[in-house]
């Protein structure tokens, strides 16, 4: 994987390191995060955040774990770092800072103290809430090691102070806290319980609408670094609380080997790649809800179904992990409800307020098939995959339907937000986007000849679906045109893309070694190569005339016979199958030419 690491250049300035976030995440929707420089600058860092019912209802127990140094002489060196409401930032631990690096993807800090020099790591338990801080002394010593713990249990959306309802708090066997146990590994726990910590607000611009926020010490914790290897960690965890997870340092070595496997599966062709398959592991949790699910980002978001299916294809076929990414197709599926996915339960309620997440659902079925020949699961979803059209053509909820009078798929009712843009503003969205967006209805016209595909692969008649499409069947490699709406689309098998272009209004007659006509199309046999037609006879040469009717596809020819060539835009644009291109040609007897037309009217979807 890529290097990520900073010397103390980086670690030692306040600003750049606290402005270089961390995370890790638990698989379940939960995660530690924070800053290299461990200054919380987000409502949202701390080191145990739990996940609720559903990936999104987060909750901060752990916010941070304090070390601070004692020599024997009593002396005290403190290594954390916080903002207070008065704007000082006590302790500064990051001024001792002298290197950060992700490991295997797991945070590793490194302390000087003169000759003492003590490293910290931290893993979070695969499948389950809960973190594990490891310190370990690399050289120096003996020394004793605190570890202050400040805690909170609130909303992670949220602030909790000191007016409101105390703590509770229940002791257990060799640990305290509240709502879970902070069990400690050869460390004492020294059980306080006081309102420590006003954080201030936090810096680099982040606005909050509240500026600070009190933090409940619940003790500290304390242990011996007596000779280089020596070790003082503390686990913490919520769920279960009897169910005790192993040790800290196992902990950490089960969550390295994971990461190394995952980056195994993905069979990396380079350390980028490396870096990005574990980079997307984050956002593949399992939760009791649904055994595969995606978090659509960190640390805001839980799971949204139009961001699942635009990334599916990079999470899960990419990485190789098709196996859960045909887990999660089929529980998607099972949640069609009039032909429509359920745009996300964040709000705490299932709602189905989306005109794009289904089209991107059928994108991503295709795609599954055509990349792994599951042709098995095209079968077994191919009749909700056909309810989503016929639901689509019969009209469903928020005026999605197709117009029959161009075969776009048109949406909108008063208040609602349907595609992406669905930023509000007290309420009021911002971009409604009412009638036809030209990216869902590429979607639209790319769902159909997805759909279309997977019908002929299951050997049903496709012909329906086809004429939904404004095409014909292609064939493998080849180009089909749909005419829709005033407008000639070119639609590749290969590729799935499609392209539009306005009608034409020019035509150039010229005579070239193989037939060419109109449109652009982005598959690798279509390449935009300008070779010389050297076959065309004296005197030929484009000439701008007003077409009568839209462009046909002419016959091929051999040798000089004549082709129709049609322009659009401000430049003629068509391709042979030899890669003769109107755009740029060598007539004989004659300097190279191109055509042009006066029309600016071009779209492109």
């Amino acid at each position: 994987m890529i290097d990520i690491g900073f010397g103390p250049q980086v670690c030692n300035e306040l600003t750049s390191g606290a402005t270089r976030e961390w995370l890790v995440p638990d698989g379940v929707g939960g995660y530690a995060m924070g800053t290299i420089s461990g200054l919380r600058t987000r409502r949202y860092h701390g080191l145990l955040v739990v996940a609720g019912e559903t990936p999104a209802s987060r909750r901060v127990g752990l916010v941070s774990l304090d070390p601070a140094v004692v020599f024997p002489s009593g002396a005290q060196v403190r290594l954390g770092a916080h903002e207070w409401s008065s704007g000082d930032v006590d302790p500064r631990g990051f001024e001792l800072l002298e290197h950060f690096a992700l490991v295997d993807g797991l945070p590793r800090w490194r302390w000087r103290i003169g000759d003492l020099v003590i490293e910290r790591e931290l893993a979070m338990l695969p499948g389950r809430p809960c973190v594990a801080v490891v310190h370990r002394l690399v050289s120096g010593g003996p020394v004793r090691l605190d570890l202050a713990a400040a805690c909170t249990w609130r909303d992670a959306h949220g602030e909790r102070r000191a007016d409101g309802p105390v703590p509770r708090v229940e002791p257990v066997a060799a640990a305290g806290g509240g709502r879970g146990r902070v069990p400690a590994r050869r460390a004492g726990l020294d059980a306080r319980g006081a309102v420590v910590a006003r954080r201030a607000p936090p810096r680099g611009g982040r606005a909050r609408p509240h500026p600070d926020e009190d933090l409940w010490y619940a003790g500290r914790f304390s242990g011996p670094l007596e000779r280089p290897g020596d070790t003082v960690s503390v686990l913490a965890w919520a769920g279960d609380l009897g169910a005790e997870p192993p040790p800290a340092t196992e902990v950490v070595e089960v969550a390295r080997r994971r990461n190394r496997r995952v980056v195994a599966q993905a069979k990396p062709a380079d350390p980028v790649d490396a870096t990005l398959a574990l980079a997307a592991d984050a956002f593949v949790v399992r939760t009791d809800a649904s055994a595969v699910d995606v978090v659509a980002g960190y640390p805001w978001f839980g799971a949204w179904s139009r961001d699942t299916m635009i990334s599916y294809e990079g999470l899960f076929l990419c990485t190789g992990r098709a196996e859960e990414g045909r887990e999660l197709l089929r529980s998607y599926a099972a949640t069609l409800s009039e032909g429509m996915l359920a745009n996300t339960a964040d709000t705490g309620r299932v709602e189905y307020n989306t005109v794009d997440a289904t089209l991107w659902f059928l994108h991503a079925v295709s795609r599954h098939v055509t990349v792994t020949g599951d042709t098995d699961l095209g079968n077994e979803l191919l009749p909700a995959l056909r309810g989503v059209v016929d639901a689509h053509l019969a009209g469903t909820r928020y005026g999605i339907a197709v117009d029959p009078a161009d075969g776009l798929l048109t949406s909108g009712a008063p208040g609602a937000a349907l595609t992406w843009m669905d930023a509000r503003v007290y309420g009021v969205p911002v971009t409604p986007r009412t009638g036809k967006p030209v990216e869902v209805n590429a979607l639209w016209i790319n769902g159909l000849a997805g759909l279309a595909e997977l019908t002929g692969l299951a050997g049903q008649d496709a012909a329906e679906l086809w004429r939904l499409h404004g095409g014909r069947p292609p064939r493998s490699g080849s180009v089909s045109r749909r005419r829709s709406a005033g407008c000639t689309t070119w639609w590749t098998r290969r590729h799935r893309r499609t392209r539009s272009v306005a009608p034409p209004t020019t035509t150039t007659t010229c005579s070239a070694p193989t037939s060419c006509w109109p449109g652009r199309c982005r598959t690798r046999r279509w390449s935009p190569t300008r070779p010389r037609c050297a076959g065309s006879p004296p005197g030929c040469s484009p000439r701008s005339v007003r077409a009568a009717s839209p462009p046909t596809r002419p016959a091929s020819s051999a040798g000089t016979g004549a082709a129709r060539l049609s322009g659009t835009a401000d430049t003629t644009r068509a391709r042979s199958g030899r890669g003769c291109s109107a755009r740029s040609w060598t007539p004989a007897g004659g300097p190279r030419s191109r055509s042009t037309s006066s029309s600016s009217a071009s779209s492109r979807t």
